[in-house]
C-alpha cells in the first residue's frame, strides 16, 4: 500500500510550497503556518473520536457509565478557549501577512535577509490577457512578446496587468499568487524571482474555449542572459503597431511564441483605455467629458474650453467633434411622435 501511494504521489509538484520567488515563498509559509494552527484542533479531535469509540464500545463493561452527566467547566474552557486562541492567532498572522504581501506594495527585500538595494530599479512589464494568449510589453526596452516573458534573477519586477475582453488571472506559481486582469482596469504585482530556470505561467480563471492552452513560459535569467534575450527579441522582424495589435487581439488558440522588436508608443495605455482603434473614444477621455458636463448640449461648450482653465493645454476635443445640428420642429415632432400624454 505504501508503494502504491508513493507511485500515485510521485507526480505531485510541491512548487507552491517550495517556489523560486520570495513572494511565493512567503505565501507558502503562510499556508503552512495556517495549516499547523488548524491542526492543533483537528488532530486531537480526530484522535479523541477514535479513542471514545473504542473506550465506550458496547462490549467494554469496565467503562464508566454516567448517564446523568451533562456539564464540565474544565471541558467547556478547553473546548471553547483553545479554538478561540487559534482564531486570534490565525487572524493576526493573516492580517499582518496580507498587508506585507500586498501585490501593490513595492518590495522591501529580495529574499530573506537580503533587502532591495538602494539603487535597484524595478523592471516594468505590461501584461495583457488576450483570447487566448498573453502579451507582454517591455516599455523600457521597447519590445514585446507573446506567450513568453523573461526577467532578471534577484531584480524587482513591477507588473501592470489588464485584459482585452474578459477577466483572466495572471498566475506564475513559482513567482507569486494569482492576480486578476480585467478589461478597462489595471491590477499590479510587485515580485521577484530568486533562482534561474524556466517556469510555467497560465490563466487560473476560465475565459472560454481556448482557456486550457492559455499558458506561457516564464524565464528567470542571469543579468547577462536577460540582456541577450532582449537583444534577440530586438533582432526579430515584428513590430507591434496598433493595427498589428488589433489583429493579434482576435481570438485564437495554441499560439506560438512571438516577438516584436518595436512597440507603438502609448499602446498599453490605449489597450487599458480600450481605444487602440483610433475611431473609438478612450475611457479616460470619456471620464474627462463626464467631469466637464457630458456630451449633452449643456456640456458641449465646456469641452471647447481649455482644460483645467489653462490655455496652454488646449481643449479636450476639437470644436468639430462637438458640433451637433440643432433639432428643428420637424425632427422633434418625429422623435416625439410615438409618445402620448397620459
Amino acid at each position: 500500500m505504501l508503494l502504491a501511494a508513493a507511485g500515485l504521489l510521485s507526480g505531485c509538484d510541491l512548487l507552491v510550497l517550495d517556489p523560486a520567488g520570495d513572494i511565493a515563498a512567503r505565501q507558502g509559509d503562510l499556508i503552512v503556518v495556517a495549516t499547523l494552527l488548524m491542526l492543533i484542533v483537528i488532530v486531537p479531535v480526530i484522535g479523541l473520536t477514535f479513542w471514545f469509540a473504542w473506550r465506550y464500545r458496547a462490549s467494554n463493561q469496565s467503562a464508566t457509565y454516567t448517564p446523568d452527566w451533562d456539564h464540565s467547566t474544565q471541558l467547556e474552557l478547553v473546548i471553547w478557549g483553545v479554538p478561540l486562541l487559534i482564531i486570534i492567532a490565525l487572524g493576526a498572522v493573516t492580517w499582518i501577512s496580507t498587508h506585507l504581501l500586498d501585490p501593490y506594495r513595492p518590495l522591501d527585500r529580495i529574499a530573506d535577509g537580503r533587502p532591495v538595494p538602494a539603487d535597484a530599479k524595478p523592471l516594468e512589464i505590461q501584461v495583457v490577457a488576450l483570447d487566448w494568449k498573453w502579451l507582454f510589453v517591455y516599455p523600457e526596452q521597447g519590445i514585446a512578446s507573446v506567450n513568453e516573458v523573461a526577467v532578471p534573477v534577484d531584480r524587482p519586477v513591477r507588473f501592470r496587468i489588464t485584459a482585452s475582453s474578459v477577466m483572466n488571472t495572471f498566475y506564475v506559481p513559482a513567482l507569486a499568487g494569482m492576480i486578476y486582469g480585467m478589461p478597462g482596469m489595471e491590477s499590479k504585482l510587485n515580485a521577484v524571482i530568486n533562482a534561474p530556470g524556466e517556469y510555467e505561467g497560465f490563466s487560473a480563471n476560465y475565459s472560454g474555449a481556448g482557456f486550457s492552452h492559455m499558458r506561457f513560459k516564464f524565464h528567470g535569467l542571469a543579468d547577462a542572459d536577460f540582456e541577450r534575450w532582449v537583444e534577440r527579441v530586438r533582432g526579430s522582424d515584428g513590430a507591434l503597431t496598433r493595427a498589428a495589435y488589433l489583429d493579434l487581439e482576435k481570438p485564437s488558440k495554441r499560439d506560438p511564441v512571438r516577438h516584436f522588436a518595436r512597440v507603438d508608443a502609448g499602446l498599453y495605455e490605449a489597450i487599458l483605455n480600450r481605444c487602440v482603434d483610433t475611431e473609438r473614444l478612450c475611457m479616460n477621455q470619456m471620464m474627462a467629458l463626464d467631469a466637464e458636463g457630458g456630451l449633452g448640449l449643456d456640456g458641449l461648450n465646456a469641452l471647447e474650453m481649455p482644460r483645467r482653465g489653462d490655455p496652454r493645454l488646449g481643449p479636450y476635443v476639437s470644436a468639430q467633434v462637438c458640433t451637433v445640428p440643432t433639432a428643428g420642429p420637424s425632427v422633434l415632432s418625429s422623435a416625439l411622435g410615438g409618445m402620448q400624454s397620459p
